[in-house]
């Protein structure tokens, strides 16, 4: 096979078209988490009544002791008194409390299958995946480079591609700087 920017470009684009795949559809997810989060699915919502609880007695040692008496057996994330308003999330629970009148819920979230997993790849910072993902970088700004060169003629990137290069470059530098 001879080296140029045409069989380059599609081999490069070949052996990564899966990843390309899974990063577009993680990433169109995560852009809209507010509203749809494939890490996190309603799986079960459980009213609870506890004991009602003074302010003061809301610390590190009453979320410990409140985790275990739930059964609640994923790592703490942070806690929040809000008013009356005890707020507890954990990795896969978050749980809303009055302390007053000790009504709550507890949300159990669920991994969505697939699509979670495919989010996992813009968030995960293992060692491995990050050395993978700049050979993937550096793979994405060769598949760049070796397309300006692809078509030749009137289409060229030297006579037309250039321009949309860098309406390209401009566009998403305008939410950047003015729309932010």
């Amino acid at each position: 096979m001879k080296l140029t920017a045409r069989n380059t470009h599609r081999d490069i684009a070949y052996f990564y078209l899966g990843l390309i795949i899974a990063f577009s559809f993680s990433g169109i997810f995560l852009n809209h988490r507010q509203a749809w989060h494939p890490r996190r699915y309603k799986a079960e919502i459980k009213e609870i009544t506890v004991a009602p609880v003074h302010k003061d007695s809301v610390n590190d040692t009453f979320i410990a002791s409140f985790t275990q008496q739930q059964d609640i057996t994923d790592n703490l994330r942070r806690f929040a008194l809000n008013g009356n308003i005890l707020r507890v999330s954990y990795v896969n629970h978050d749980v809303d409390l009055d302390i007053t009148t000790g009504a709550g819920s507890i949300v159990h979230y669920k991994i969505t299958p697939v699509l979670g997993q495919m989010t996992i790849l813009h968030v995960d910072t293992s060692k491995w995946w990050i050395y993978y993902s700049d050979v993937f970088g550096v793979a994405m700004l060769v598949i760049a480079g070796t397309g300006m060169f692809i078509v030749k003629g009137e289409n060229s990137f030297r006579r037309r591609g250039w321009k949309f290069a860098l309406v390209g470059i401009i566009f998403p530098l305008i939410f950047l700087f003015l729309l932010s």
